[in-house]
This record gives C-alpha cells, structure tokens and sequence, in this order.
C-alpha cells in the first residue's frame, strides 16, 4: 500500500467563535477520510471573541489541532506564521467557513506531488457570492493580468496549495495582509514554478469580513506598487 504524505491545513481566523467548533470538526472528519498524516493549524489574527477559547479546547482534546494568537489583525501575518510552524511539506489554506468545497483539499493533496502550487479557482469553477464582490474580483484578476502577466483566476486567501520548500523562500517578501497571494504567485510565475489552477466549487452568502472599499484602496496600492518594482527591475 502506497504511503500518503501528511498535509497542513492552514486556517486563518478573526472572530470565528460560531463557527470554529462545527467547522473544525468538519474538517476534521473530511481529513480523517483521506487517510494520510495531518495537522489542522488556526491562526487567530486579532480575534476578540470566543475564538482563541474554542480553538485552545479542540486543541486539547486533540493535539492535531495546532493553535496561535496574534494580537493584531494580519491574516498575512498568520500566513507567514503557520508556515514556519507547519510539519508537513504538503500546506493547504481555507477559510474557517469552508465555503469551497473540501474536495480541494485532496486534489491539492495529489498535485502536489508534481507542482510547487495548486491554485482552487472560483472563476472558472462555480460560485454563489455576492455580484458586487464577484465583479470586484473579476476587475481587480483582470488588472493584475495585464500589469504583471500573471494569468490565472483567483488570489483569495483561501483554496490554495503550497509546497513549503518553495513558499518558505518567499516569506520576507510578503504583505502582512491580503495581498500576499499575489506576490507569492508572482514571484513564483517569474522563477518558473510549477503552478497549476484547477476550478473549485465555492459557496460564501455571508458578508465581506473586511471593509471592501478600504480592501479595494489596498489592494490596488499594493498592485501598483509591485508593478512599478518590476519594472525598475527590467531597467
């Protein structure tokens, strides 16, 4: 029987306390299934209420759960943070809603055999979201495209797949917040890493937990900004 290599589940969480047990148990049952060694790792990026709680509990009653708590928010921050504690070479992300469907998780798990990163794509996969969160998506994937040639689909936090030996290399680069999935994907398409997109099933009907205006500032600074160092680079 062929051996299966364990997998990281990377959860970021900001105030999941109504979430966070059935969720996580959900998750864990799904990892259970696929039969090979696993951790479950919750990063708390300022969470204020019942969340750190909750975490410490299923943590206790099982040590693959893995939990840590960063007093500020900074989902990137925890993202640079679960990787360096991560057991496994195998790093999946998703959201504590699990609003893709679970089955990436798996696939990620194979492809990882043969790529450096799997991407879970929304768009060319189905999604039940809000329209305005859709188009701002759609807007901000077709900028990036254009400015720094990266041609794939989605660069949200969650469904993707990360093999640690290649993300590691990236982490003093990287935004404290959620612009890191896109300098991880364009330093990783300009070293010619082995990427992959497949399409995800994602079901989110629940509000933005960030404020999208403020969120859209942000992200279109920092795309500008990454654009403009790649140019400099080429001069």
């Amino acid at each position: 029987m062929r051996h299966l290599e364990g997998v990281t589940v990377f959860v970021p969480v900001y105030n999941e306390e109504a979430l966070l047990v059935p969720n996580g148990l959900r998750l864990q049952a799904f990892l259970e299934d696929l039969g090979r060694p696993y951790e479950i790792i919750i990063g708390s990026n300022g969470s204020t209420d019942g969340t750190v709680r909750q975490a410490r509990e299923l943590c206790r009653q099982d040590s693959r759960f893995r939990l840590f708590h960063l007093p500020r928010k900074g989902v990137g921050k925890a993202f640079k943070n679960g990787i360096r504690i991560s057991r496994y070479d195998r790093i999946v992300t998703v959201d504590m809603d699990l609003s893709i469907h679970l089955g990436f998780v798996e696939e990620a798990c194979l492809l990882l055999d043969r790529y450096d990163m799997v991407i879970g794509s929304k768009i060319t996969g189905t999604q039940d979201r809000a329209w305005i969160r859709r188009l701002a998506s759609i807007s901000f994937i077709r900028l990036a495209g254009i400015l720094l040639r990266i041609h794939y689909h989605d660069y949200s936090i969650a469904a993707k797949g990360y093999r640690k030996d290649m993300v590691e290399g990236y982490l003093p680069f990287l935004d404290d917040h959620t612009f890191y999935v896109v300098q991880i994907v364009y330093r990783a398409n300009r070293e010619k890493k082995k990427i992959t997109e497949i399409p995800v099933a994602c079901t989110d009907l629940r509000g933005s937990r960030f404020n999208l205006i403020h969120e859209g500032i942000y992200k279109y600074a920092n795309l500008f900004s990454l654009w403009l160092s790649g140019l400099k680079k080429q001069q």
